[in-house]
């Protein structure tokens, strides 16, 4: 089944120096964008990451310093691989919990302000796992009947990935067509952040979701504790979530200028 799409989606893949969101880099890219009238576009870009790729690493995605030597850094890719997923929805395999907040940790450090107001994302594993529970090979061989050749290459995940969501759609007829739905149905609890450190009580609220503070209102917090904002901004957080508690702490102070 063909994606029913109001503008265009990135199915992205990303290799990487390691799993932590803060402080490894991308060794590879790889974009696949799907337009509503069916025409795709695709692009892969090694990356020299600037710090070196640990052999456990290598030994995932075969990726090595030698092979990304160089390869350009991910500040001079930064403005291209923005400008081919502005204005699109985007989708991945765990891409919620990694990929993106990972893409979004290497774009505001070269100084691109990147945000997900305006799009939704839909992340193929989750749709899987609340199905079927499986890896991606397994996903593949299981919906396209096909063994998934030269996985962890980003290119191959990517497309792989693609394919995996179509054949979903033909499988279960409960998944909408459509691009919000999908979004809705394979994000997992809501958060303020990619990270997942700033969630959204009942009440539509940020609140903490770790540590001391885990369950309290970021405003309260804020007021009680007013060093908690200037400990968490010097400590190893990821950018986008300094980001949004720099957002909550002006919008506080804005509202209380109106009263």
């Amino acid at each position: 089944m063909e994606l029913k799409l109001n503008k265009p989606i990135c199915f992205f893949d990303l290799e990487t120096t390691g799993i932590n969101i803060s402080k490894d880099r991308i060794v590879e890219i790889s974009i696949l964008k799907v337009f509503p009238n069916g025409n795709k576009e695709s692009k892969t870009w090694l990356v020299n990451p600037g710090i070196p790729i640990p052999p456990e690493t290598t030994a995932v995605h075969g990726i090595t310093d030698e092979k990304v030597a160089n390869e350009p850094t991910f500040e001079k890719l930064g403005q291209t691989v923005y400008d081919m997923i502005k204005g699109c929805d985007l989708g991945g395999f765990n891409s919620n919990r990694f990929d993106i907040p990972l893409l979004a940790e290497e774009l505001l450090r070269v100084g691109i302000d990147f945000d997900m107001k305006n799009a939704v994302a839909v992340d193929v594993q989750t749709i899987f796992h609340k199905m079927e529970q499986r890896t991606l090979s397994a996903a593949y061989k299981f919906y396209c009947d096909k063994d998934l050749e030269g996985a962890h290459t980003a290119a191959v995940d990517t497309n792989a990935t693609y394919e995996v969501l179509k054949a979903q759609l033909d499988r279960y007829p409960d998944l909408e067509n459509n691009m919000k739905f999908l979004a809705d149905f394979s994000s997992r609890k809501q958060f303020a952040d990619f990270a997942g450190f700033i969630a959204f009580n009942k009440e539509g609220q940020e609140v903490f979701s770790f540590g001391k503070h885990k369950g309290k209102l970021v405003d309260q917090v804020l007021d009680d504790e007013p060093g908690y904002f200037g400990w968490l901004q010097n400590a190893d957080f990821p950018l986008y979530t300094k980001k949004i508690l720099t957002a909550i702490r002006l919008r506080k102070l804005n509202n209380s200028l109106k009263l």
